[in-house]
Parts: structure tokens; C-alpha cells; sequence
């Protein structure tokens, strides 16, 4: 949920995104009630380019995104991280691949995972993937993820579903909450 996939006219912005803002929001809300952990997580990458996957490079040569330091990799205002909570910084989709969020989920002895953001298809459905290659218990948030079409994110939904993990909305998560 960072400036150059959600604010409008962003590099890579996500078609539809604003609508799922406030229930990311809300979840935000309920997870610093419950003093719950929460991460961040962010795609940042160098203003060279020399860590964007091979698939992205063309487009970043011609509009780079998510470069660090600039207001277009940060978080939306909205939902800006905290005192407390963690970030993770990323170079490829998955929350997991070569960073130390498993290390923190560990160590916090966190087994279960409720994922929103974007992109359903990208980010979020690598990152659930690997979450589930790892044992942990994800729970994605239907109604706080999005992708480009309704139908892009129907379908990977329902792939997520036919592997095990639970589909949930917002108003489901606080009865699954210690």
C-alpha cells in the first residue's frame, strides 16, 4: 500500500485500490487495539535498478517505482506505520523471499498470518503462498486486497482457497483474533 501503486496517477497504480483503503485501515485499527503485531510490508528498490526482477526492468528503466528514499515508495498516509510495528523491505513479490520475516514471525512465536494489501495476483498471493510452504495458518482478507480487475482477483482468490487458505472479510477477523 505504498504512493506508486495507489495514488492516482502513480507509476504502477492499482486500478480500484481506494476502495479497499478503509478496510485496511480498519484492520490497522484493530490489530493496535489488540496490541497485536503488525509488518509493513514494503517493495523498495535502488535507483539504479540493478535489484528489479528481470520482468520489471523495462518498465523501470522508462518509469521507475518504488525507489527508496523517494515519496513513491513510502506507505499511503492513511495507513503510514507506527511506533512499534514492523517493517519489512523487499526487492521481488513475496514478503518472504530474502528477507527476515520469517525470523521475526518466529521469534514473536506468531502461527498465523491475516494478509491484506495489493496486488492479489503479485505480492500478496507469492507471499501467501510461501506463509503456507512455511506452516503458518493464513487467513487472506478478501475484502482489504486488491488487483487491477474484479476478475483477476476473483480468480486468485478462489486458487488461494482451493490450496488451504482460509478466505475471510474484515468483519470475520475479530472472532479470530486471541
Amino acid at each position: 500500500m505504498q504512493n506508486d501503486f495507489v495514488q492516482p496517477g502513480a507509476p504502477l497504480q492499482v486500478a480500484g485500490v481506494s476502495s479497499i483503503i478503509p478496510k485496511v485501515k480498519g484492520l490497522l485499527t484493530l490489530f493496535r487495539e489488540k496490541h497485536l503485531p503488525v509488518f509493513h510490508i514494503l517493495r523498495v528498490h535502488r535507483a539504479s535498478g540493478v535489484d528489479v526482477e528481470i520482468t520489471r526492468r523495462e518498465i523501470f528503466s522508462k518509469t521507475p517505482f518504488a525507489v527508496e528514499g523517494t515519496p513513491g515508495a513510502e506507505v499511503i498516509p492513511e495507513l503510514a506505520p507506527i511506533v512499534g510495528e514492523h517493517i519489512v523491505r523487499k526487492t521481488r513479490m513475496s514478503a518472504f523471499f530474502q528477507t527476515d520475516l520469517d525470523l521475526m514471525l518466529r521469534t514473536l512465536s506468531i502461527d498465523t498470518l491475516f494478509v491484506a494489501g495489493i496486488q492479489t495476483p503479485n505480492c500478496v498471493r507469492t507471499t501467501v503462498f510461501d506463509a503456507m510452504a512455511f506452516n503458518y495458518r493464513v487467513f487472506l482478507v478478501k475484502d482489504a486486497v486488491g488487483a487491477k480487475t474484479d476478475a483477476i482477483h476473483e480468480a486468485n482468490v478462489l486458487d488461494m482457497q482451493n490450496i488451504g487458505i482460509g478466505i475471510v472479510d474484515c468483519a470475520e477477523v475479530p472472532r479470530l483474533l486471541p
